[in-house]
């Protein structure tokens, strides 16, 4: 798991998620709850390339929320490694937020659960 993420509005313009992902230096960023019954979103940096580069769309004009993916599909910080690795492969996502209680204490992608999830299981 990362403790490196980022939490932006939805309203946030995709140049300026960009220009906060480079300073932060992260692949995604987490779209904050609006009020207590609604859900987090993402967008990942190959959803803006896909949604926002590909279509030829300003980044200027367009908000966050436009283009996230929501509700996101997070993981348990309890979750065995391999079911995390079966959730990813089934919804075909390489990464999500870890949540407990409701709050986001972390990401996890294919990167962690093979680099760092997997010392001790004779890899």
């Amino acid at each position: 798991m990362s403790n490196t993420y980022v939490i932006v509005d939805g309203l946030m313009t995709v140049a300026e998620g960009i220009l906060l992902a480079k300073q932060k230096q992260v692949k995604e960023l987490i779209i904050k709850k609006r009020h207590d019954d609604d859900e987090y979103g993402i967008v990942l940096l190959s959803d803006i390339a896909k949604k926002v580069l590909m279509q030829n769309r300003s980044a200027e004009r367009i908000n966050i929320y436009e283009i996230m993916t929501k509700p996101v599909l997070s993981v348990s910080p309890d979750m065995n490694i391999k079911y995390c690795a079966q959730l990813f492969e089934r919804f075909e996502i390489s990464r999500a937020p870890v949540i407990r209680h409701g709050e986001i204490i972390g990401m996890v992608s294919y990167n962690n659960i093979v680099l760092n999830g997997m010392t001790g299981f004779g890899y």
